[in-house]
C-alpha cells in the first residue's frame, strides 16, 4: 500500500558506506528522513503514510494500475468479467448499509432467524446464528451463487474436467474416499478402482508391518514410523494423527507403536524425529510425487545415512518405503518400486492427506481399519457437498459467510478455535488449504482482482486462546471466528465436589466467548455494576462481532474425516465464488528458485572461499554476516556429520 509513497521519495537518499569482512566498500541507499522508521513511528504515523500513499495513487495513477485498469476492459469486452462487475454483488455491497444499521444483541432475539441460520447433517451442527447476516443477506449471498454458477462448478468438480487450467488437472481429491462402487470418472475413466487398489496395498502392507510378519534388516519387528514429506504431505497427515493419538480405539491400536514426522530441512527437526529411535525397528516412508522435492529429499538422504550406518545399505529396501509415482528415482534411491504406493496428478499437495500420502503412516500407526473410518467421514460431506441444494448445503454455507466476511464487511482475517486439545493441528493444516489455495491477485482468467480475497487463517485450541489472543479478538480489531466444540469428550476427567467436570468447564467457555463476542458490554451495564467512571471505557465491549459454531458428537477417525472435508469444500466455494484457481499455488515457486542461487553461491563460498556476487545489499550484508559465523567445510576426507545425540561419537 505504500508502494507509491516511498516511490516518489525513493531519490531522496543518503549513502552509507558498510566495509565488508574483505575489506570491500559498499554503499547502499537509505529512504531519506520523511519515510525513515524510528521508535516513534506509531499507528498514527503509519495511518499518515498511509493516507499520503493513497493521495498519490489517486492523483498521480501508477502505470501498472492503468495496466490493470486496461486488463480488466479487455476482460470484460472477452466475456471474462469479475464477479464484483454482477448485478448480485452491487446488491450486497448495497445491502452492507442494512447490516451496518444491525447489531447481533438484537438479532439474537429473533428466534425464526437463529431457526433458519442453524444446520444439521450426519451429526454436524453448524450454528450461524451469530454472523452479521439476515434471511435478506442469505438470499442475495445465494443470489450471486447462482451467478457465479456454484452448482455448475461443484457438478464439474466431481465429473473430473480439468478445472485447474493453468496446470491442466481435474480436482479430484473426493475421490480417494470415495466408496468402491462409486463412479467417478477422469479423462474417461473411472478412477475409484485405481484409488481401491492402492488403498488394498496400503492395508496389506500396514497389516504386515504390525503383526511383525515383515521385520527389519536384523529380524526385528518395525514398530516405530518417521514419515518424511513437506507442505500438504506434512501438515494434513500430522492434524489427523494428532486428532486420533487420544481416541480410545485409536489409542488402543497404536500401543507399542510411534509415529513421528519429518517436514523442515532444519536439522533440529531432523534430530527430533530420529530422538530415541534405533534403526532397527524404524520404517521410513518418504513422500515425494516426484521423488525431487528439495527439503524432502536432501531429509530423506539423511536418514537414509542414518539407515545404513548402523544397518549397511542393503538395509534400506527392508526400512524405507515411497509414497511417489517416479518408480526409476525410488529405484536409484535404493527402494524396491514394489514397496512404493502411487497417487495421481489430479491430488494437490494440501488436498493429499486422504491419498497414501496420509493414509500409509496413519494406516501403519492406527491399522487401517480406523483410516477406513475416517475415510467414510470425508465422503459424508463430500456427497452432502454434491447433492444437497445450495440453501441447505453445510461447505457451501460457510463459503457464503466467508465471502461476505472478506468481500464486504471487510475482514482479512478468521480465527480457528477447536475447543478440544485433539484439533491442536487443524489451524495449521486449514493455513495451507485456505492460504495456498485462495492467496491469490488475479482471476482464474488472469484478471486482476478488483476485491479483497482469500483470509489471514490462524488459531489456537480454546481456552489456551483465550490467554492468547482474545484480547484482541473482543476489543481490538474484528476477527470472525469459528468456534468447534465436542460433545463427548475423548477422555473423561470429573473430580469429585467440582461443580462440572473438566470437559464441562472447557465447553462453558465454548458457549460463552461466542456470546460475548456478540453481545459484548454496553456503558449501562458496567455503569449497573458501579465500575468507576474512568475505567468504564476500558471494560467496554462494543460486541457485534460475528462468529460461527461447529458442534460435532465426538471426536472419532469418522468425525475427524468430515470435519477435513467441510473445510475442504468450504475454501473451494470460496474460490469458486471469487473466480479464482483454488487448486494452483504458483505464489510458492520464486522463493524456491531463488533459493537455487543462494545455493550455488553458499556451496562456493563455504567449499572453496569463493566470494558472494550477484545479490542486493541486503542480501549480500546478511549471508556475509552467516557465513562467517559458520565453519568453513574445508576438508581432505569429507564425511557425514550428524547431532551427536543421533550419531553417538561425531563430534560438533
Amino acid at each position: 500500500m505504500l508502494a507509491s509513497a516511498v516511490s516518489a521519495v525513493q531519490q531522496q537518499h543518503c549513502p552509507i558506506a558498510v566495509t565488508s569482512s574483505s575489506g570491500a566498500r559498499l554503499t547502499t541507499p537509505t529512504v531519506a528522513p520523511a519515510l525513515r522508521l524510528t521508535s516513534g513511528f506509531t499507528h498514527n504515523s503509519c495511518s499518515s503514510l498511509r493516507g499520503q500513499a493513497l493521495k498519490l495513487r489517486v492523483n498521480q495513477p501508477s502505470r501498472q494500475a492503468r495496466a490493470i485498469s486496461e486488463t480488466r476492459t479487455e476482460a470484460m469486452a472477452s466475456g471474462h468479467a469479475l464477479i464484483s462487475e454482477s448485478a448480485a454483488w452491487a446488491d450486497l455491497k448495497k445491502h452492507v448499509k442494512t447490516i451496518e444499521g444491525t447489531h447481533l444483541r438484537e438479532l439474537l432475539k429473533d428466534q425464526e432467524r437463529c431457526e433458519e441460520l442453524i444446520k444439521e447433517y450426519d451429526g454436524v451442527v453448524v450454528d450461524l446464528s451469530r454472523q452479521r447476516v439476515i434471511h435478506e443477506t442469505m438470499l442475495k449471498l445465494l443470489k450471486l451463487a447462482e451467478e457465479a454458477k456454484l452448482k455448475e462448478k461443484i457438478d464439474t468438480m466431481f465429473s473430473g474436467e480439468h478445472i485447474n487450467s493453468t496446470e491442466n488437472r481435474a480436482v479430484l481429491h473426493a475421490a480417494l474416499r470415495a466408496p468402491r462402487n462409486e463412479v467417478i470418472n477422469c479423462d474417461g475413466q473411472n478412477v475409484v478402482p485405481s484409488v481401491w487398489e492402492v488403498l488394498d496395498k496400503i492395508n496389506t502392507f500396514s497389516d504386515q508391518i504390525r503383526s511383525g510378519s515383515w521385520l527389519g534388516a536384523t529380524g526385528k519387528p518395525l514398530t516405530d514410523v518417521v514419515a518424511i514429506g513437506i507442505g500438504g504431505s506434512f501438515l494434513g497427515p500430522l492434524f489427523v494423527h494428532t486428532a486420533l493419538q487420544t481416541e480410545p480405539t485409536c489409542a488402543l491400536a497404536a500401543k507399542g507403536r510411534r509415529l513421528r514426522f519429518l517436514a523442515n530441512v532444519d536439522p533440529i527437526d531432523v534430530a527430533r524425529a530420529l530422538a530415541n529411535l534405533q534403526q532397527e525397528t524404524t520404517l521410513v516412508v518418504i513422500v515425494s510425487k516426484t521423488f525431487t522435492t528439495a527439503e524432502t529429499m536432501l531429509n530423506a538422504r539423511t536418514v537414509r545415512t542414518w539407515i545404513t550406518s548402523a544397518l549397511g545399505p542393503e538395509a534400506v529396501s527392508k526400512h524405507m518405503v515411497a509414497v511417489s509415482t517416479n518408480l526409476k528415482l525410488v529405484k536409484e534411491f535404493g527402494i524396491d518400486p514394489a514397496n512404493a504406493f502411487g497417487f495421481w496428478d489430479w491430488v494437490g499437495g494440501r488436498y493429499s492427506v486422504c491419498s497414501a500420502v496420509g493414509v500409509l503412516p496413519l494406516a501403519l500407526q492406527y491399522g487401517f481399519g480406523s483410516v477406513k473410518k475416517f475415510l467414510e467421514g470425508a465422503w459424508s460431506i463430500d456427497d452432502h457437498f454434491r447433492s444437497a441444494p445450495l440453501g441447505s448445503n453445510l461447505p457451501v454455507l460457510l463459503g457464503l459467510m466467508s465471502v461476505w466476511n472478506v468481500s464486504f464487511l471487510g475482514c482479512d482475517a478468521r480465527a480457528i478455535l477447536p475447543y478440544c486439545q485433539a484439533l491442536a493441528k487443524l489451524a495449521p493444516h486449514i493455513q495451507q488449504v485456505s492460504m495456498e489455495s485462495n492467496g491469490k491477485g488475479v482471476s482464474i482468467d488472469g484478471v486482476p482482482l478488483s476485491f479483497e480475497a482469500g483470509e489471514i487463517d490462524f488459531g489456537e485450541p480454546g481456552t489456551n486462546g483465550q490467554h492468547s489472543f482474545y484480547q484482541l479478538i473482543h476489543q481490538g480489531r474484528v476477527i470472525p471466528c469459528d468456534f468447534i466444540g465436542i460433545i463427548k469428550s475423548q477422555q473423561s476427567v470429573y473430580l469429585k465436589g467440582e461443580q462440572v467436570s473438566n470437559h464441562d468447564e472447557l465447553m462453558c467457555n465454548f458457549f460463552a466467548q461466542a456470546d460475548a463476542l456478540a453481545y459484548g458490554k454496553t456503558r449501562e451495564e458496567l455503569a449497573a455494576e458501579k465500575i468507576p467512571e474512568e475505567l468504564i471505557p476500558h471494560k467496554m465491549f462494543s460486541g457485534n462481532r460475528q462468529s460461527l459454531s461447529i458442534l460435532l458428537p465426538n471426536l472419532t477417525p469418522y468425525t475427524v474425516g468430515q470435519l477435513l472435508a467441510l473445510y475442504e469444500h468450504r475454501v473451494a466455494v470460496q474460490g469458486w465464488i471469487w473466480g479464482i484457481n483454488s487448486f494452483d499455488q504458483w505464489g510458492v515457486e520464486l522463493g524456491k528458485s531463488l533459493a537455487g542461487k543462494v545455493r550455488t553461491q553458499m556451496n562456493a563460498a563455504r567449499t572453496k572461499s569463493k566470494p558472494l556476487s550477484g545479490f542486493n545489499y541486503s542480501t549480500t550484508t546478511l549471508l556475509t554476516r552467516y557465513l562467517q559465523g559458520k565453519t568453513q567445510l574445508l576438508y581432505p576426507d569429507p564425511h557425514d556429520v550428524f547431532p551427536t545425540n543421533i550419531l553417538p561419537g561425531h563430534e560438533k
